[in-house]
């Protein structure tokens, strides 16, 4: 019977080598790829609340649904004040507690919600808007986190909601609300509330690749680790080592 030998040194350390080179190669990749991934999900997320300021009707119109790559976004809008303010409770101002005045602009056969300012009281003459205006203001969402309205019939509500807005004015409004960057006359700034996300998805698949490599380079380790302790185990069994099959028989029953 033939007895195992163990590698020479230069076939081991060439293994070795191998795999370690197998091993960088995979993480470098890796790291590549999440890299990918990150900078996917910052250019989705990037804060457009300082680029210059473009119309309104160039971002969306009122039947569009609202543009997820533009929260944030300066936009001009011009137009006529009409009925159909309100106020929004629960809107902080310096860690001050307070409300939103926000009143329907209307923009050719539609209308968008600004967000005039904020005051720490609601009062009727706050919320007062008539005539034509000029607005420069951050475009933001609707909300809808189905709050309860505890109070509809006042001019009170907990949330921007276009479905609920849209009842108090007599023509279309836009999915989205503005948030006017000079407030109105005895209203204070009324603070930014939203700042684009990225997607979950976002560059889903550099991040999978990334979790590819990382996994090939545990696999290479494996396999190297598995054929050092193949062979160093096939080399130093009494068996292999030439010793009496009965005696390493009778140590294995013993």
């Amino acid at each position: 019977m033939s007895v195992p030998r163990r590698p020479s040194v230069l076939a081991d350390l060439g293994a070795a080598v191998l795999a370690l080179v197998l091993i960088s190669l995979a993480g470098m990749l890796g790291k590549w790829q999440y890299d990918a991934w990150q900078a996917h999900r910052d250019a989705e997320a990037r804060d457009l609340t300082g680029v210059a300021p473009v119309p309104l009707t160039d971002v969306m119109g009122n039947d569009d649904p609202f543009p997820g790559m533009d929260v944030g976004r300066p936009v001009d809008v011009a137009g006529t004040w009409i009925d159909g303010g309100f106020w929004v409770a629960d809107r902080d101002h310096d860690g001050t507690p307070g409300y939103w005045a926000v009143a329907p602009l209307e923009v050719g056969n539609a209308a968008v919600l600004v967000v005039r300012g904020w005051a720490p009281e609601p009062s009727p003459d706050l919320l007062a808007a008539s005539g034509d205006a000029s607005i420069t203001g951050w475009l933001q969402p609707p909300e809808g986190s189905l709050v309860v309205d505890d109070d509809p019939t006042d001019d009170v509500f907990p949330e921007i909601r276009v479905a609920d807005a849209v009842q108090r004015v007599d023509v279309d409004l836009y999915s989205a609300y503005v948030i006017s960057q000079e407030p109105a006359d005895g209203l204070q700034s009324a603070e930014l509330e939203a700042l684009p996300e990225a997607s979950s998805f976002t560059g889903i698949r550099n991040l999978l690749y990334a979790f590819e490599w990382w996994v090939f380079g545990a696999f290479a380790a494996f396999i190297w680790w598995r054929w050092r302790r193949d062979v160093v185990t096939g080399v130093s069994s009494p068996l292999n080592a030439g010793g009496d099959p009965q005696d390493a028989t009778s140590r294995r029953i013993g």
